[in-house]
């Protein structure tokens, strides 16, 4: 059990293991593995809250009704589990501010929180937009060839390169 207490585990082991629940995942639910719809139902439910069962009238609460689900449990699992595992590898720290950004931004907490939570924003209306997440598409709709998965994961990766060439020659 020496691997629960690894600061880092192998990209090819954690790979397999993904692979395999998502295996899992569409033999016990016949649904791909995905996290992003979980953000959108607790949107609606938070919505639910303040404005009552109108909300559950709209067209896309129909399709993604605002409920708890294995997604959504799913997702508290992943944030339980993250902190468990930073626990057991003698990582867990509490850090406002990642000391590359303090670096290169500056220490200041409201301009990382701010700039953290608008990409989040932003990646979670790419996300529905794109009608899935990053392990939506790149997982699940790759391992059923869905060309717009295919697509989708070309896209993250060229984005990807192009976002960290932007970051590190030009505005670093």
């Amino acid at each position: 059990m020496d691997f629960l207490t690894a600061k880092q585990w192998s990209p090819y082991v954690a790979g397999a293991l993904i692979g395999a629940l998502s295996w899992v995942t569409f033999v016990l639910s016949d649904k791909p593995l995905g996290c992003s719809t979980a953000f959108s139902r607790t949107g609606g439910m938070i919505e639910r809250l303040l404005f009552g069962s109108k909300v559950l009238d709209r067209p896309y609460y129909k399709k993604f009704a605002p409920s708890i689900d294995w997604e959504w449990m799913m997702v508290i699992g992943i944030v339980i589990g993250s902190f468990i595992s930073s626990c057991l590898s003698g990582g867990f720290n509490w850090l406002w501010v990642p000391d590359f950004w303090s670096e290169t931004i500056g220490n200041g907490r409201t301009v990382r929180w701010l700039c953290a939570l608008s990409g989040g924003i932003i990646m979670g209306f790419g996300a529905r937009w794109a009608g899935g997440c990053t392990s939506g598409h790149g997982i699940s709709g790759t391992l059923q060839l869905a060309v717009s998965s295919w697509l989708a994961a070309l896209s993250f990766f060229v984005g990807g390169i192009a976002s960290a060439m932007l970051i590190f020659h030009v505005l670093i």
